[in-house]
C-alpha cells in the first residue's frame, strides 16, 4: 500500500503569460507535516488550490488521497481538510452554529459531532465562544474556529494556509499542538504554509519557495546545515535572495 497521500509531477499553473506555479515536483507521506515557505506571492497558495482540486493545473500532475486533482476533484475535496488564508465560516452565526454546520456538511453523526465539537472547544480553549457571533470576534479567535472546521471530521489530508496569521505567540503553540497532535495519533497527512519561519521547525520537511518555483526542499535542521545558515531566516535569505550582475542584492518576491 503506497502511504504517499500528495503526490505532485511537474505541477504548473499559469495565468495568461505569468506563471504563479512552475515545474512543482514532491511527495508527502502519510502522517507528514509538510511545510511550504515563501514570501507572499511565491505561489503557495495557488500550489494548495491546485491541490484542493480548487484551480485545474496548467500542466504536471497531482494526486491527493489517491485522486487525481484535475480529473476527480471533488473526491478529492471529500477528503481533506482546508484553512483558507481568508477567513471563511459564517460570521452571523455563533461558534457553535458554525461548527455545527460544518460537521453536518462533513456528514459527522450528531454524537461524533458533539464529541469533536468538545475536543475543540477544549484543545483550544474555546467554550466560552460557544454563543458568540464570529463576525465579533478579533482574528486570532477567528483562526482558531476555522482551524477546528477544518479538523473536524478528521480528514486523510489537511491543508492550512497560514493558519497562525495573527495569532498571538501563546496560542500559536497551541495551534501546533493540535495540528502535530492530528498528525501522529490519526495520520493526518498536514501540508502547511506560513510566514513565521521559525515554525518551519515543527514540520518533518520543509519546500522553500520563491518566484513560484522550488529552491529547496529537506528537514529544516539539515537544511540549515547544508547552506551553513544559523537559523531559518538565514536559510531564507540565503535561498530566495540573489545577487544581480551589477552585485547588488535583489529580493525574490
Amino acid at each position: 500500500m503506497d502511504d504517499r497521500n500528495i503526490l505532485v509531477r511537474h505541477l504548473t499553473r499559469r495565468f495568461g503569460t505569468f506563471i504563479a506555479v512552475n515545474d512543482l515536483t514532491f511527495d508527502v507521506g502519510r502522517g507528514e507535516v509538510f511545510g511550504f515557505l515563501g514570501a507572499n506571492g511565491a505561489g503557495k497558495t495557488t500550489a494548495i488550490r491546485m491541490l484542493c482540486g480548487l484551480l485545474k493545473p496548467t500542466s504536471g500532475e497531482a494526486e491527493v488521497a489517491g485522486y487525481d486533482v484535475a480529473r476527480r476533484p471533488e473526491q478529492v475535496k471529500r477528503r481533506i481538510g482546508y484553512m483558507s488564508q481568508r477567513f471563511s465560516l459564517y460570521p452571523d452565526l455563533t461558534v457553535g452554529e458554525n461548527l455545527q454546520l460544518f460537521g453536518t456538511i462533513y456528514g459527522l453523526k450528531r454524537t461524533v459531532l458533539r464529541e469533536r465539537m468538545a475536543e475543540m472547544y477544549r484543545t483550544l480553549a474555546m467554550e466560552p465562544l460557544r454563543d458568540r457571533l464570529v463576525g465579533g470576534l478579533p482574528p486570532g479567535w477567528k483562526q482558531k474556529i476555522a482551524l477546528s472546521a477544518a479538523m473536524l471530521h478528521r480528514p486523510e489530508v489537511l491543508f492550512l494556509d497560514e493558519p497562525t496569521g495573527g495569532v498571538d505567540p501563546l496560542e500559536r503553540r497551541r495551534f501546533w499542538e493540535l495540528i502535530l497532535g492530528a498528525a501522529a495519533d490519526n495520520g493526518t497527512t498536514v501540508l502547511v504554509t506560513t510566514h513565521y519561519l521559525d515554525e518551519a521547525l515543527y514540520c518533518n520537511r520543509t519546500l522553500i519557495m520563491a518566484d513560484g518555483e522550488m529552491k529547496a526542499l529537506d528537514r529544516p535542521r539539515l537544511l540549515m546545515q547544508m547552506h551553513g545558515a544559523e537559523n531559518m531566516d538565514d536559510l531564507f535569505e540565503k535561498l530566495t535572495r540573489q545577487r544581480n550582475n551589477d552585485g547588488k542584492e535583489a529580493a525574490e518576491l
